[in-house]
């Protein structure tokens, strides 16, 4: 779990995101907001629906690019259970973005906040569950 009354993301816990006030989840009644896999970018949230599975590709790592970003950060389940092999992060690098930040999405949405406040350009990529 995760909380951070500062924000953009002020909550994390399993299969849910609270982002600038809103949330992001999915359940047995449904989706709510961009669901439990999102893409961030500012407090801009999107749906990351490309993420299949628990091995990361190349073209699972979607409309990140083109967006002045300097670094990405790949939330890998609240257990870690998405990997992310080498060559997808050698793929974002090429990319144009400077560095990926690989973590478990409580830290990563940690991580997020903090490079966010500190006027980085940051996206994250999280998997919500796993």
């Amino acid at each position: 779990m995760f909380y951070d009354i500062e924000g953009p993301i002020q909550e994390f816990s399993w299969g849910k995101f609270v982002i600038a006030g809103m949330e992001h989840s999915k359940s047995f009644q449904g989706k709510v907001g961009a669901g439990k896999d999102i893409r961030l970018i500012g407090t801009e949230v999107s749906k990351w629906k490309e993420r299949q599975g628990h091995l990361l590709s190349e073209e699972m790592v979607t409309r990140v690019f083109d967006r002045n970003i300097e670094t990405l950060i790949i939330g890998l389940g609240a257990s870690g259970a998405l990997e992310c092999p080498e060559s997808v992060e050698k793929y974002i690098k090429e990319q144009g973005i400077d560095e990926v930040i690989l973590l478990k999405t409580q830290d990563a949405c940690k991580k997020y906040n903090e490079l966010y406040h500190s006027g980085k350009k940051v996206a994250l990529l999280a998997h919500g569950t796993c």
